[in-house]
């Protein structure tokens, strides 16, 4: 089933997601609904926070940009209750958007690199680096996780030049070929 995606101005969006263990209720149909939604609406992530759930959880599929990116072909991960351990000095700025804030785009500087532990599916433990586009997609998604937007990390130049636009988005003027909700 094809979840609406919570917009900017949603609050849910704005809070710290908590970790879930194995017995979260309808956990897999959670997850095949997430998996469909973010493939409906174009996406290349989406965090539970993204489909109305305050839960840390999200999930990455490059795989779409590896004609462009052959780094990212078989780069697709499910990530529950992820923590940020480390992450390299160097950083590198890029164009970012997101389906929660849509024909919004911002130059985005963040680490190339990070290292997180995580748990799969079994809930096993998972301790992995990601590096390049794989790292910027996942630092994406995990600050839904942490209740940041991407323009929050954006330079205080084009925060404001995006004001009036993101007011129109939280007011419900906007348009998207995907199911959206606004709830404050």
């Amino acid at each position: 089933m094809i979840l609406p995606i919570y917009l900017y101005g949603s609050s849910v969006l704005r809070q710290k997601a908590q970790d879930i263990t194995s017995d979260y209720p309808n956990l897999d149909k959670l997850i095949e609904d997430m998996w469909e939604t973010l493939y409906f609406a174009d996406g290349v992530g989406l965090a539970a926070p993204q489909v109305g759930l305050s839960i840390r959880l999200f999930m990455v599929d490059g795989s779409e940009l590896s004609e462009s990116r052959p780094e990212l072909k078989d780069f697709k991960r499910l990530i529950i209750n992820p923590r940020l351990i480390e992450s390299s000095g160097e950083t590198v700025v890029y164009q970012e958007g997101c389906l929660s804030l849509p024909k919004i785009w911002a130059d985005i500087e963040r680490p190339v690199s990070v290292k997180l532990a995580y748990v799969n599916r079994k809930f096993e433990p998972v301790e992995e680096w990601f590096h390049g586009m794989a790292s910027r997609m996942v630092q994406h998604e995990y600050s839904h996780l942490e209740g940041v937007l991407f323009t929050d990390l954006a330079p205080a130049i084009r925060k404001k030049m995006l004001q009036s636009k993101l007011q129109a988005i939280a007011r419900g003027e906007v348009e998207t070929f995907y199911k959206t909700k606004i709830v404050t």
